[in-house]
């Protein structure tokens, strides 16, 4: 098992979606992932949507395999100080509190690296940084998603604009934080110390835009609403069958080209209209009837296997039941059975062998007992801190 960050202790403070995925990836590279949450709440994610396991729901397990759980009340003098044991003794401290909590816990970047220099600190926020008029807000992916332009963006041309229908806002924001975090543990190997990385959900939502900004920025018009096309390439959307959709994808002259012939319509690769790509954009609405009446008249399977013969780009549109079942999907074992469900592994491997989690999302203080006692307390010590209600043992 490839497992790169073996010896790394990640104390991770996250809760929602993008903290717990960036944490959960680090667990998967080999780090010793310990989630610390409140006894009585846990995770706000353990509760989102149908209860799928013992410990929660759906969003919950796809986001927080491979870790251990010490629930804790950071709050209180004892837990504080059994989180700052535990700080010392770690690599890399990640938490998405609201913006100002950290620091008025005491738990800022500054004061964790004065207990530990060698400590890497990440921050999640939601809208960035220490300035603006927004830096101060709480934030969750369909806020980004708002304010960050991707909805303008996303949706059929004459319809009112819709969320990207994943979490994307909050995925991505996971992986920059997971990326910093290895960048800084990178560095530390040549000066010892660690770094305070930042990332947020809006920063995140404006580097998901970087063609759309740029032109925006240069004094084009913002882009509005293109359902499945893509604005600067045409033919390059989905297309209605006999039976089902695809999407095609042309996405130069030669493959336009070669898209005609297959289609029986080879005059329209000669036509001056459609000569090059940007000929076809501007003419898109030109262009599409005289292509989708054509494709209508043959099921998905047939376009598929004369598309793949010519070679142009092509793929159905599939519900994720066809996806789970797909031959690709299960050749690539990308599957992973866990705690009885089958999740989905990171999509990574090194030297042909899948990167895996190494155990089911943990309950909820399932592993209290055993952290503080690798932090020194004895059984005494930890009875005397759940009848407190500081932490939760098992």
């Amino acid at each position: 098992m490839f497992t790169p960050l073996e010896g790394t202790r990640v104390v991770d403070l996250t809760s929602s979606l993008a903290g717990p995925y960036c944490t959960e990836l680090l667990g998967a590279l080999g780090a010793d992932v310990v989630k610390v949450e409140h006894p009585a709440r846990g995770d706000e994610a353990r509760a989102w949507g149908p209860r799928f396991f013992e410990g929660g729901s759906v969003m919950f397990f796809a986001a927080n395999a491979g870790k251990r759980s010490l629930a804790l009340d950071v709050k209180a003098p004892g837990g504080k100080e059994a989180l700052l044991r535990l700080v010392r003794r770690a690599d890399v401290f990640v938490q998405s509190m609201r913006p100002g909590t950290a620091e008025r816990l005491g738990l800022g970047p500054d004061v964790l690296r004065a207990e530990n220099e060698r400590l890497v600190t990440c921050s999640i926020g939601a809208f960035g940084g220490t300035d603006g008029p927004l830096s101060r807000q709480a934030g969750y992916d369909p806020l980004m998603q708002a304010a960050g332009g991707i909805v303008s963006v996303t949706g059929e041309p004459d319809r009112p604009g819709v969320r990207v229908g994943t979490s994307l806002v909050d995925l991505g924001t996971g992986l920059w934080a997971a990326f910093g975090i290895l960048a800084a543990l990178h560095e530390r190997g040549r000066t010892g110390r660690g770094r305070a990385v930042d990332v947020s959900l809006y920063e995140t939502t404006l580097a998901l835009l970087p063609y759309q900004l740029t032109a925006t920025l240069a004094g084009e018009p913002p882009p509005g609403r293109n359902g499945t096309a893509f604005p600067l390439i045409a033919p390059y959307q989905v297309f209605a069958t006999a039976d089902g959709e695809l999407m095609i994808a042309a996405a130069n002259d030669g493959l336009f080209a070669a898209l005609c012939e297959t289609l029986d319509l080879p005059e329209l690769a000669l036509d001056p209209r459609f000569a090059t790509n940007p000929d076809r954009v501007a003419r898109r609405d030109e262009l599409l009837p005289l292509l989708e009446p054509r494709l209508r008249e043959e099921v998905s399977a047939v376009w598929l296997e004369r598309l793949e013969r010519a070679g142009v780009p092509a793929a159905p549109v599939q519900d994720l039941a066809a996806v789970a079942a797909s031959e690709q999907t299960r050749a690539l074992g990308i599957l992973q059975v866990l705690g009885g469900f089958e999740t989905v592994a990171p999509p990574l491997s090194l030297d042909g062998e899948r990167v895996r989690f190494s155990s089911p999302p943990p309950l909820l203080g399932e592993h209290s007992g055993e952290v503080l006692a690798e932090l020194g307390y004895s059984s005494a010590e930890i009875e005397a801190l759940a009848a407190a209600g500081i932490t939760r043992a098992r």
